[in-house]
């Protein structure tokens, strides 16, 4: 089952959204951050990202500067760090196919389309926080 991130506006209507993958790879990216950023103390740091349940939920657009400032912080650190394989074959796949080869920990986390992971989370957060609409996971 894919994971959608989503800007939906009060009609319930579709303004961005992020592929993300599936849930695995949510929680793939998530678990980098606990391990790198948290020193394995979950939400010690990041507790807008690493707290949220990933089931159905929302991300108001207070919650998104929190987690825009955190996803900050975290682009900080994996810069600096090695990149690490990616979770899955898809990854592998538009990798390959985009000619990606991750030269840091921040571009071992690509969505659907290939593009990083934090730099489209970051997008959504400005969205969500200019539209005062949530984040919705789908």
């Amino acid at each position: 089952m894919g994971l959608y991130l989503c800007v939906l506006d009060e009609g319930k209507n579709d303004i961005e959204g992020v592929e993300v993958g599936s849930y695995d790879d949510f929680d793939y990216f998530r678990s980098a951050v606990v391990q790198f950023v948290e020193e394995d103390k979950a939400g010690s740091v990041c507790p807008t990202l690493i707290l949220h349940s990933d089931c159905d939920g929302v991300w108001t657009p207070e919650e998104s500067v929190k987690l825009k400032e955190e996803l900050g912080y975290i682009s900080s650190i994996f810069i600096n760090k090695r990149p690490i394989r990616f979770n899955s074959n898809w990854q592998d796949a538009i990798a390959s196919e985009i000619g990606l080869h991750p030269s840091n920990l921040y571009e071992s986390f690509i969505d659907v389309d290939g593009e990083f992971l934090i730099e489209r989370l970051v997008e959504l957060c400005d969205i969500s926080e200019k539209m005062q609409c949530n984040i919705y996971f789908q």
